[in-house]
């Protein structure tokens, strides 16, 4: 059967195990084929394909909900969903998903695009299933990047707990993006490497070769995963968790897979299904990768992996920029320190790994524990910088305001991919940092509008002993180091006027500023450009300048509008509502009374503002 023909999971139902590792070879051609003209995610989906192609042969989808952690490794569920046909619009507008899409298909049960909800999601699904009295298989497909995660750790416990049934496959390819490096990863590694995972693999295909009912094998393989447990440390993790657990098998080999999750389906409670699977299997270029260069990737040659994408002449991406001036500024000052949550690819941190290997700290999917991480350490004296996405950033939002911001702890905050991200789509657009950044006191919150400004913005922040973000897009921009860096003050705009006779004025920020420049510019359009590369604090000395000029202001904003740059120019400049609520800054201990007679919110003071109105107009 060709990848094309099939149109439903009921297709390959009948294969046997042969023509399902014909089935399997093709859908991995497919995959580095049609990947390397739409980009995509290559290596976890190559990873996955037996492991997919398994569990759609043994389980019922959509009716058994299969649901993917991230969701980036779902391409072989795409195709055996029926979805092959549109893989040429893969992750382009109105195409296909580049992530489970639950409009996009019925097989496709939640969607996710940041790691470590599968678990929650799986248990949500359960509680939902057996209070309604229905019967159907839920099966999350977690990595052990994921895993690390603490709400991963949070699901575990309470699946533990409440012991419904839930078949957990652990994909383990000791990768997230990049490698693992944690306490947990090294459990797992002993065990993968151990004489006894040895001695388990050929006692599980003898125990295969003997074992025709589920029952039985399921039997045989907790013996063997007891032996396990017996002899090495804290092994398997789950044990912990009170979760049954049958493995390691090897997520490759498709007659064992099958056969573990027949044995799975007789679990009574949850289990997990330990599956060892090669990241990048079947192409050269993504088994050897241990940095993630191939784990997202743009078009590519496939004979020769050389990328498609041509980088601009003296350009680097943002990330490069960034991470060069900290390399440069950690170069002078042996207190800055460089901290990712699996990251360091991406953030391009790589080369400051290399040089200092001691004040780089790669903590695992961990956005939360990585901000508060940090702000101890501006408290014991080091001067920290946090890489994370804009996307990202939100599942920090606690440890920003409680940890950071609410003593005031001098940490630096790149905030990678922000504005419009493109291809990932929804999950990954950076469109809302501005947004709930700006309602935390004591925060600074910036952009640079090129490369010289984001090298001053850097050293700047590491003057300034606040909490300081700089948030950067994704791209590419024109580089040069600056000979020396000059300190920016914080809430401070630059103003550009084009042309003789402005007829108006338009406020902006990052790369936007000298697009606008260059296009009024070239139609000879008269009118103010405003760098408004503070969106907190805003510059309200230019502001009331160029209230006074009454040109007509235009903001031009490329994030979300709500609560961003626009949002806080009117908050400034609106005189027609008297606003009483609560001003910028934590609010200290006492009784609510007293409160709200400190902050003037009591109902005395909304009353005595009326009265002092009326006696106004009179």
């Amino acid at each position: 059967m060709r990848v094309y023909d099939i149109k439903s999971p009921a297709d390959i139902k009948n294969m046997s195990i042969e023509e399902l590792n014909i089935l399997c070879e093709d859908i991995r051609k497919f995959l580095i084929d049609s990947i390397s003209k739409t980009g995509g995610h290559l290596s976890s989906n190559l990873g996955v394909v037996e492991l997919t192609v398994a569990l759609h042969y043994v389980f019922n989808a959509p009716k058994d909900k299969i649901i993917f952690d991230v969701g980036h490794q779902c391409y072989t569920h795409k195709i055996l969903t029926g979805r092959s046909p549109y893989f040429s619009t893969l992750r382009k507008k109105d195409g296909l998903s580049g992530f489970q899409k639950r409009n996009e298909s019925e097989y496709d049960c939640w969607e996710a695009g940041h790691s470590s909800t599968s678990l929650s999601a799986a248990l949500g699904f359960a509680c939902a299933r057996d209070l309604q009295k229905q019967d159907y298989e839920i099966i999350p497909v977690i990595g052990d990047g994921a895993l690390c995660s603490g709400m991963s750790m949070e699901a575990l416990n309470d699946i533990g707990t409440q012991q419904k049934k839930i078949i957990i496959i652990f994909n383990d390819n000791n990768m997230s993006i990049s490698k693992n490096h944690s306490v947990i990863e090294q459990k797992i590694t002993d065990l993968r490497t151990s004489h006894f995972y040895q001695t388990m693999k050929s006692d599980v295909k003898k125990n295969l070769k003997d074992s025709y009912l589920g029952a039985s094998l399921l039997k045989s393989m907790t013996n063997l995963r007891d032996h396990i447990r017996d002899e090495m440390i804290n092994a398997p993790l789950f044990e912990n968790f009170n979760i049954n657990y049958m493995g390691p098998v090897d997520g490759h080999d498709l007659h064992t897979l099958i056969k573990t999750f027949q044995a799975a389906k007789n679990s009574d409670g949850p289990i997990v299904i330990h599956v060892v699977t090669k990241k990048g299997k079947g192409y050269s270029y993504a088994e050897e990768d241990e940095i993630g260069k191939w784990h997202g990737v743009s078009p590519f040659d496939v004979t020769t992996g050389h990328s498609l994408m041509r980088t601009p002449k003296d350009e680097l991406t943002w990330s490069e920029i960034i991470s060069r001036t900290l390399v440069d500024l950690a170069r002078q000052d042996k207190k800055i320190v460089a901290i990712t949550p699996a990251m360091a690819n991406g953030s391009k941190l790589l080369e400051f790994q290399k040089k200092y290997p001691d004040r780089f700290f790669d903590c695992g999917i961990a956005e939360d524990h990585a901000i508060t991480m940090a702000s101890a350490m501006a408290q014991a004296g080091l001067k920290p910088f946090v890489s994370i996405y804009s996307s990202f950033l939100q599942r920090a939002y606690d440890q920003i305001n409680h940890d950071m911001a609410r003593m005031n702890l001098p940490v630096v905050v790149g905030v990678d991919r922000a504005g419009l991200v493109g291809d990932d789509g929804e999950t990954h657009q950076g469109v809302f940092d501005i947004s709930f950044l700006r309602s935390i006191p004591n925060v600074i919150l910036s952009q640079p509008k090129d490369a010289c400004e984001a090298q001053n913005l850097v050293y700047s922040a590491f003057i300034e002993k606040k909490p300081y973000f700089i948030r950067y897009p994704r791209g590419y921009e024109k580089y040069q180091k600056v000979k020396e860096y000059e300190y920016i003050k914080p809430g401070t705009w630059t103003t550009y006027t084009v042309g003789n006779n402005p007829e108006c004025i338009v406020i902006c920020y990052g790369p936007e500023v000298d697009k606008v420049i260059e296009k009024a510019t070239i139609n000879d359009i008269s009118m103010i450009v405003v760098n408004a590369r503070f969106f907190k604090p805003i510059d309200t000395e230019c502001l009331d300048k160029l209230f006074k000029t009454n040109l007509k202001i235009h903001i031009y904003e490329t994030d979300c509008k709500i609560g961003s740059l626009s949002s806080a120019i009117l908050e400034y400049h609106n005189k027609e509502f008297d606003i009483l609520g609560i001003e910028d800054h934590f609010v200290p201990q006492g009784s609510i009374r007293s409160l709200r007679i400190e902050e003037n919110i009591h109902i005395n003071a909304l009353f005595e503002h009326i009265s002092e109105d009326s006696n106004e107009t009179r």
